[in-house]
């Protein structure tokens, strides 16, 4: 967290919490003798301390160290900003230190007055303090990322002549056959050769339900196996889908948004602010007290002290860090953060049907038996006579009747018919499932109750074919099924979770207008545009752009949808899995759920409600603190000590983490 800020080269990311520990317990250790040996310290509270030959050395030699000890690192700090020529924070208290510390040894020379040391050792000891839990709160937050890397297991069981060998994880390679056991952490992308598990996916996706994984399916580095599983590695380290999660919230949390900008502005401002109002309490304390050095340094100390811009760049940073890994954690990856930001203000979410609201995918979405004929019996027949095929149909019957748990029974002499379907002889019966081409051909007549279910499946879009047997040389249609592409479960519930907050829902599809019709009807959603060519995607986002200068959210699957996801103002793609370097898009939605999206919005209002606290706090803190500290109630009696001035900043800073860290306990509706 720099805090000029228009440079990061010094930002708090780079300070380790263990090292402000050590310099904060050595100061304190020196801090108490100089305090109690500290004559003017004595003097104002009306005490005689500890004396003896020699002693009114001790807070001069104390102090020194602490300058040089726990001042240091501020002294870096400040020559990095000023190399950097963003002077902030560090040049403040830098400032600070150095005033009173020459105050002190000119007055340890002669010069008239009191010196500072018990003030410069408490100022110090006191901002040690509030870095130290600061920076305890900022890699907490970095931190969140390292909790992925842990997931990966450190070595893995290489199989080598189909004995189990122990091998480090780096030594992995691509074509390596490994072997998982139960309960334990897959190391390396790869594809399943052997054995059936449920997978616990939640660090790619944020999705708890394990994944059923068998012969042939891809399965995740740091994916939990519940079962027993031989995978075959297909890429590691760098390149597996954790390192690209985790290379893309890195980037992210790099990024600056809008917000972060205008706070960084905000900071730099606050340098000079302070550094006039100095000046101002310089000049004034002088012009009225210019008998008392000592009270007037003491007044530029305090006022250089509490204007440090500390709570300020920390105020945006520490939730954005925090939001961005909190997102990972759910499956939402940030690209870089500005895009989060736009979340908030979304007026339309424009989603494309195919593989977003839809699984991409045929099923069975409808069934009508004839008089009769058992429905799950037709089901199952027609599951037989597809079971060796290929064609998508075939496979939504197939899906179909094993979802439903029926028995399908085995065929013999299966045999595709071009254009039409495919024939089977099934339990000694001749059957086939044909399409309305095969019917039609074939001149068989349909029961009335079948006519009409053909004519709604063909109006909705679905598509239709029959299970027909020959039995006697005449041929009877068994059942009919409507096949269409399957709705998403969650579709509706990603839809309803958007209007609640507010936020128009589109639908965009290159299907015709029936079966966007049907599509839509199902979810509710009222606007929609149909037959558009994948070129054409771009000039839609722009024309809901162009309505009422809207905000446009483009939900796609990333395939053919780039152009669509550069042009809206925020992109969001879906159902990306591994594939996480998705160019197009500033939010990546690493599960097919499209409730991602509504809790993207969430997310996105909740971390800048934060940053809108915490700027406020940060803002009104130094609007208030700084004419304290400049004396402007020194006519009533009060008066605001440096020390007090370090510890009131130190607290703003720990008031502004302690806000960011209740960003943790955000609820997402789901």
């Amino acid at each position: 967290m720099a805090h000029a800020h228009s440079s990061s080269a010094h930002d708090h990311s780079a300070h380790d919490p263990a090292r402000f520990r050590r310099l904060f317990w050595i100061s304190l250790a020196l801090t108490v003798p100089t305090v109690v040996f500290s004559t003017g310290l004595q003097d104002i509270l009306g005490l005689a301390g500890p004396r003896f030959p020699g002693s009114e050395w001790i807070p001069a030699v104390f102090g020194a160290a602490i300058a040089a000890i726990g001042g240091r690192i501020f002294l870096q700090g400040a020559w990095a900003e000023l190399r950097g020529r963003a002077p902030g924070m560090m040049t403040l208290i830098s400032l600070a230190i150095v005033v009173a510390f020459g105050y002190s040894v000119a007055v340890m020379f002669g010069l008239p007055g009191m010196d500072f040391w018990w003030e410069l050792a408490t100022l110090i000891t006191i901002m040690l303090l509030g870095h130290w839990i600061e920076m305890a709160a900022v890699h907490g937050a970095q931190n969140a990322l390292g909790e992925l890397a842990k997931l990966l297991p450190d070595e893995a069981e290489v199989l080598r002549h189909g004995e189990p060998v122990r091998v480090a994880r780096a030594e992995l390679a691509a074509g390596d056959q490994v072997l998982v056991r139960p309960g334990s952490a897959i190391p390396a992308d790869g594809v399943v050769l052997e054995g059936a598990s449920e997978v616990d996916e939640s660090l790619l996706t944020g999705e708890s339900t394990p994944v059923d994984k068998a012969e042939g399916d891809p399965v995740v580095a740091g994916s939990i196996s519940s079962g027993s599983l031989t995978v075959r590695v297909a890429r590691t380290g760098g390149d597996t889908a954790l390192a690209g999660i985790m290379r893309l919230v890195a980037e992210a949390q790099a990024s600056r948004s809008p917000a972060q900008l205008l706070a960084d502005r905000a900071a730099a401002l606050l340098f000079y602010v302070a550094i006039g109002a100095a000046v101002i309490t310089l000049g004034v304390w002088w012009l009225l007290r210019p008998d008392d050095p000592a009270f007037v340094i003491e007044r530029v100390v305090a006022v250089l002290v509490i204007a440090c811009p500390h709570a300020l760049g920390l105020a945006i940073p520490l939730v954005a860090q925090l939001s961005t890994a909190i997102g990972a954690r759910r499956g939402i990856l940030i690209r870089d953060r500005a895009a989060l930001e736009d979340a908030k203000d979304l007026d339309v979410v424009l989603f494309d049907k195919t593989g977003t609201l839809t699984e991409g995918r045929q099923a069975l979405a409808g069934l009508v038996a004839a008089p009769g004929v058992g429905a799950d019996d037709a089901l199952a027949l027609a599951a037989a006579v597809e079971a060796r095929s290929e064609h998508p149909i075939g496979r939504a019957l197939v899906d179909a009747a094993r979802e439903g748990g029926l028995a399908v029974p085995r065929a013999s002499g299966f045999r595709a018919l071009a254009g039409r379907g495919a024939e089977a002889t099934v339990d000694g019966r001749a059957l086939a499932v044909a399409s309305s081409r095969y019917v039609t051909e074939h001149g068989i007549r349909l029961d009335t109750e079948l006519v009409h279910a053909g004519r709604e499946a063909g109006a909705d879009g679905a598509t239709t074919v029959f299970l027909v047997e020959t039995a006697d040389g005449a041929e009877r249609v068994l059942a009919l099924f409507a096949i269409a592409d399957r709705v998403r479960a969650e579709s509706a519930e990603a839809v309803a979770a958007l209007r609640a907050r507010g936020i128009r829902v589109a639908m965009l599809t290159g299907d015709s207008h029936a079966v966007a019709g049907r599509v839509a009807a199902e979810l509710g959603i009222e606007e929609v545009r149909a037959e558009v060519l994948p070129g054409q995607k771009a000039e839609v986002v722009a024309a809901l752009q162009d309505e009422g200068a809207a905000r446009v959210a483009m939900v796609g699957d990333g395939i053919n949808d780039a152009p669509a996801l550069a042009r809206a103002d925020l992109g969001i793609a879906i159902g990306a899995g591994t594939d996480v370097a998705i160019e197009s898009a500033g939010v990546v939605l690493a599960s097919s759920d499209p409730r991602g999206v509504a809790d993207t919005v969430t997310l996105s209002r909740a971390s800048y409600r934060k940053m809108l606290q915490n700027l406020w706090w940060a803002a009104g803190y130094n609007t208030v603190g700084i004419p304290l500290a400049a004396g402007v109630l020194a006519g009533v009696g009060f008066l605001m000590p440096p020390a007090l001035a370090a510890g009131l900043m130190s607290v703003s800073t720990i008031v502004v983490a302690l806000n960011a860290q209740l960003l943790r306990r955000i609820r997402f509706r789901r």
